[in-house]
């Protein structure tokens, strides 16, 4: 085995019984690579009796940690900041055998990890400072507090581990939160490294924990009236749950970060290599596991068939392999598990009986280690059937659909045919192209001549529809993890009762 797990993190400390029995795990899970079917990574030991005493930590750490100040909370995160820096190496490594995904892109995931604390620092924290409003009412003072929600479960995904998880994590600690970390049971030991960051950090007990399991611990947190703060990113099945689960508390805030069919509106005046180059990126990028991946292409008619055809061919010089143990450094590596694969498959398939035209088709690859490898693929179809399901569907794996239209409505059409509503891209020259698809297209992220992956820590991020639920992360994830206490302070002389009318002599 590659690493060792040390079992769930609270007060203070990892806690790991090894052992079967009346304190032995629930389940043990097996991790192989999804680069290399040989290499297993890690054993994990599933421990729900830990629930109860995760969540008496939490709540523990978060009565002391709501009483810190925002200089104390900064200290604490700019401690973590450096270690994660010192450790940057081999987080990218962890993530990249976990994941599958080429190491140079693990690099700036793990650089990302760090970069997050300064942008919330800098960018997020002045969102939930103090506002001060003088003679609000006569001889009356007004204000807008920002109090933390209380303890926060933050359910991550597997194919950015550590830097999505950990925007959420560090925005809902410098509000003063506590927060309970629930990975996907696929990257285990990358949610373990950036808690072993958080620990040596120094953090008071109980303000960090970590618990790992799959769906069923996932479904026992949510389900505590102590956590007040739920965070998922992950799937649109998923996230639908957690809301049947808490729609009945109200005392609980949920944010969700779901997923995306992603169109990107290529016209006819737009520079065609700098499109070429953002469209390889932006729908093969990480083996199309990504949430913001462009999967329907919008393309003018007027030079569909010249770009189609180039890009395909730049598609079939993509290099795919391990992500570390490589001759050629890869564009992309594998997809994440078998099932991914099966469902590709079966997505393929799909499109075939739907009646969409095979450009470049997907299917299983061999490379030098078995694993699980698929070549990406490309499709077309004269018209966008809002019946499809192919066309609808998010497949989460390395495929886009090209569709040709004559009149921008059209483009805009099909930009808005699916029910989910994330990124959008358009390639164009025009200001006022640019302005009706801001103002048209239903999406929360909405960018010109840039693709729909990589976005800005310093802008919202985040969907509307089946993509999320108003409540958009990166530097606007502190507003989900504080609520907002208005205050009337009167600083006049006192007044007795017999200025208030009404009241008999």
């Amino acid at each position: 085995m590659e690493y060792k797990l040390k079992g769930d993190y609270f007060n203070g400390q990892f806690h790991f019984i090894a052992k079967t029995g009346t304190l032995g795990s629930d389940q043990v899970i097996k991790k192989f690579s999804p680069a290399n079917l040989e290499h297993e990574l890690w054993e994990l030991h599933v421990f729900n009796q830990h629930v109860d005493p995760v969540i008496e930590s939490a709540v523990d750490g978060f009565k002391q940690w709501r009483k810190t100040s925002n200089r104390e909370r900064i200290d604490y995160l700019n401690k973590y900041k450096e270690i994660v820096l010192s450790k940057k190496e081999e987080i990218a490594r962890a993530i990249a055998l976990e994941t599958g995904k080429p190491l140079w892109e693990c690099m700036v995931e793990a650089g990302t990890v760090a970069a997050k604390v300064d942008h919330t620092i800098n960018d997020s924290l002045p969102r939930i400072e103090r506002q001060t409003m003088q003679e609000i009412l006569p001889q009356t003072n007004g204000s807008v507090n920002y109090k933390p929600l209380g303890p926060c479960l933050v359910i991550g995904p597997f194919n950015f581990p550590c830097h999505l998880a950990n925007g959420q994590i560090v925005s809902a600690l410098i509000a003063g939160n506590s927060i309970i970390f629930k990975p996907s049971e696929k990257t285990a030991y990358s949610a373990q490294i950036m808690i072993e960051c958080l620990h040596e950090a120094g953090f008071p007990k109980g303000v960090i924990s970590l618990i790992q399991g799959g769906g069923h611990t996932a479904s026992r947190l949510i389900k505590e009236k102590a956590i007040k703060g739920v965070f998922f990113t992950g799937s649109k099945e998923v996230g639908l749950k957690i809301l049947e689960t808490t729609h009945r508390d109200l005392s609980k805030l949920v944010a969700l970060e779901m997923g995306g069919k992603n169109a990107t509106i290529v016209h006819y005046d737009c520079n065609i290599d700098h499109t070429m180059g953002e469209l390889l990126k932006s729908c093969f990028l990480t083996t199309g596991q990504r949430c913001t991946s462009a999967s329907i292409i919008p393309i003018h008619r007027s030079i569909a068939d010249e770009f189609i055809n180039k890009f395909h061919e730049l598609t079939k010089k993509l290099i795919i392999d391990h992500p570390i143990d490589h001759d050629r450094e890869p564009f992309m590596g594998p997809l994440i598990d078998d099932k991914a694969v099966e469902n590709y498959l079966l997505y393929m398939g799909m499109a075939k009986r739907e009646g969409f035209e095979e450009v470049m088709r997907g299917k299983s690859i061999e490379k030098s280690f078995r694993g699980n490898y698929v070549s990406p693929s490309i499709h077309f179809t004269e018209k966008a059937d809002p019946k499809s399901h192919f066309l609808r569907s998010e497949l989460f794996a390395p495929n886009t659909i090209f569709v040709p239209y004559d009149e921008i409505e059209e483009a805009i059409d099909i930009a808005n045919i699916t029910n989910y509503g994330l990124a959008f891209s358009v390639f164009t020259q025009s200001e006022e192209i640019y302005d009706r698809c801001l103002v048209d297209i239903d999406a929360g992220i909405i960018n010109r001549n840039r693709s729909t992956v990589g976005a800005s820590s310093r802008l919202p991020f985040g969907g509307i529809k089946n993509s999320g639920n108003y409540r958009p992360a990166a530097v606007a994830m502190i507003d989900a993890c504080a609520y907002q206490a208005a205050s009337l302070d009167y600083y006049g002389e006192t007044q007795g009762i017999e200025t208030i009318k009404g009241i008999e002599e």
